[in-house]
């Protein structure tokens, strides 16, 4: 069945919280930064987009995206271990980078763990490239990002194929 995508709210932050520890045990993210980000996701004033991935009533997946001005950063993407390979990180980047349209946004940026090569293969196909490296920044494994950059989300976006 195919995962549907909807607004992240308050109530999905505990299964996310679960799938985000199974998937990035050394470097997960707190309920707190959760619940920071989720608080700039609605009303007029709105600079964030977090979207779950729900498939028979089951989180299978999440993304987010900040803006501010003419710049977006992925926040983060994450697909579950039984969903990897099936389409669901190119549909949840999709969502992220119609958002960054929607904001306005010439340029989305990205950190990458070096050694997730999956994600990688992933962004680029959407038009990312590599700019950069920030040593250490994923601790306590004190692992480096690649840094990545969109520009023009909006052509990114038609080209794409969002039922993945």
């Amino acid at each position: 069945m195919t995962a549907r995508l909807r607004e992240m709210r308050w109530w999905d932050i505990d299964p996310v919280l679960e799938l985000e520890k199974d998937l990035f045990p050394e470097d997960a993210w707190s309920r707190g930064m959760f619940w920071s980000e989720l608080a700039h996701s609605r009303g007029p004033a709105a600079t964030r987009r977090y979207v779950v991935a729900e498939s028979e009533g089951r989180i299978v997946g999440y993304a987010g995206l900040a803006a501010s001005g003419e710049l977006a950063d992925v926040q983060t993407i994450a697909v579950a271990r039984d969903q990897q390979g099936s389409g669901l990180g190119g549909r949840l980047l999709t969502d992220l980078l119609r958002a960054a349209t929607a904001f306005e946004c010439r340029e989305v940026m990205l950190e990458c763990r070096v050694d997730n090569v999956r994600a990688q293969k992933l962004y680029e196909r959407f038009g990312f490239a590599p700019i950069g490296f920030r040593r250490g920044y994923y601790q306590p494994g004190n692992v480096d990002a690649l840094v990545m950059r969109l520009t023009d989300p909006s052509a990114s976006v038609q080209g794409t194929e969002i039922n993945g």
